[in-house]
Order: structure tokens, then sequence, then C-alpha cells
């Protein structure tokens, strides 16, 4: 089980970056008109920038940005103060770990929570971006989907034999 929650979750932050790269793409196809406008004006050419740039680029980064806490956590790159705990005996160390694991998993249950409340309410305020007119509540779904994984991480290594921080 913990093997197929692997898979899902480095999927998803493939997913994450293959966003993050079309925020790149974006960004930089944005950058090149600015540039070429900031030549070709003199000359009476003007280059329009991308229209909806900022509309796009808001809701790609926090769908983006979220969908790598799952894969963080899953390899234990969260921050992590080893300095002081190392001295710990390792019966407190693992102590410590498990209940940071499950406060963890509840906090990622509880920011779901509120992201549900969120795309409720920006559904039913039929809320749209400012240029692309896109509706905002479906961008709250990966944020979603990525605090859900993210609690289910946790909570699998909670349960994980071995030690528990590499």
């Amino acid at each position: 089980m913990y093997a197929f929650l692997q898979r899902i979750v480095s999927g998803w932050a493939f997913l994450g970056g293959l966003l993050v790269i079309a925020i790149v793409l974006v960004t930089a196809v944005n950058v090149g008109a600015f540039l070429l406008d900031s030549v070709l004006k003199p000359l009476g050419v003007y280059v329009p920038g991308l229209p909806g740039y900022e509309d796009f680029v808001r809701l790609a980064v926090s769908a983006a940005a979220l969908s790598f806490f799952p894969y963080c956590q899953m390899r234990r790159g969260h921050v992590a103060v080893e300095l002081f705990v190392q001295h710990f005996p390792p019966l407190l160390q693992s102590v410590l770990d498990r209940f940071w694991l499950v406060l963890t998993f509840g906090l990622g249950l509880f920011l779901a929570y509120w992201m549900v409340l969120g795309l409720q309410e920006t559904r039913a305020d039929n809320t749209l971006t400012s240029v692309l007119g896109w509706s905002e509540w479906p961008w709250y779904i990966p944020g979603i989907i990525s605090m859900i994984l993210w609690s289910l991480v946790c909570l699998a290594q909670t349960f994980e034999k071995g030690p528990s921080h590499g």
C-alpha cells in the first residue's frame, strides 16, 4: 500500500512539475513580448504581452506549489530540528517524530477542509479571473488533493517501521 501511495504522490509531483514548466514557458513568452515591444515600439510596432498572463500564473502557482507538499513529506524533505533532537534517546526521537506526523496529518486535513469551504464559497459567488474570465473554484481542487495526499503520507509514515527520519 505504501508503494502505491509513493507512486501516486510521485505522479502528483510530476504533474505539479509540468505545471511549473508551463508557468515558466508562459512567463518567458510574456517577457519576450515585453522585450520585443521595448525594442520595436520606436519603430511603430507594438508587441502585446499575453492577455491574462497574471490570471494564469496566479492560479497555476497556487496549484503547483501545493502539489509538492506530499512528495516532500514522502522524502522526509521537511525541516527537522535534528541538531537538538539528535541528542535524545532513540525512543524519544521516535515518539516526537510520530507526534509531529500525527499533528501534520491533522493540519493537512484541517487545511483541506478549509479549502473545500473556500471552493464552495468561490463557486457560489461565481468568482472569475479578471482578464480571462475563468472560474476560480476548479483551481482549488488540486490544492485539496495535495492536502489529502500530504495527510495520507503522514499517516502512512506514522505506522512505518524502522528509522523515523532520513
